[in-house]
């Protein structure tokens, strides 16, 4: 039976009618119309779906959107803004570092798989900006990337890291 949550999404209240085991990817594409996360596997396999709950990465295909109520989901739509809610960068038309990053090093080929890379580095560098490449590489690992970017994304990773080191 369908029910009213009151969610938080990418720094703004939004009240979305579904039923509580819905997924979350669900209800951020169809009810609120945001194109950052994708769904790949719909099994938590591949990362595309792939959002912050509270600063940290969730796969959002397999969240239930009850699971998110009084938390704060930000997607590859917010993520910028919430950076800069930080205080950490004051242009408003500058890219969170990550998102920056992968478009210097042309991180990515057909982008469907980058909103799970870039959602995941940006909570990988935002916690610890001096990575070495075996940390990188273990934070990554559960991603699927079938064009095979990998190196352009390390490379995208210790970008972003630099910059906000």
């Amino acid at each position: 039976m369908a029910k009213t949550f009151d969610i938080q999404v990418n720094g703004k209240p939004h009240r979305v009618t579904a039923t509580p085991d819905t997924p979350l990817l669900y209800v951020l594409r169809n009810e609120l119309n945001l194109q950052g996360p994708r769904f790949g596997c719909g099994l938590a396999q591949c990362g595309a779906c792939t959002v912050h709950v509270d600063g940290t990465p969730a796969r959002s295909c397999v969240m239930p959107v009850v699971a998110v109520q009084g938390k704060q989901v930000t997607t590859l739509d917010g993520l910028a803004a919430r950076y800069r809610g930080q205080n950490r960068i004051d242009d408003a038309s500058r890219l969170h570092p990550v998102q920056q990053a992968f478009i210097d090093e042309q991180a990515m080929q057909c982008g469907y798989c980058s909103n799970g890379w870039i959602m995941t580095a940006a909570a990988m560098v935002e916690s610890k900006p001096s990575l070495s490449d075996d940390e990188i590489r273990r934070g990554l690992s559960g991603l699927k990337c079938r064009c095979g970017a990998h190196m352009s994304v390390m490379r995208a990773v210790k970008r972003a890291a630099k910059a906000m080191a």
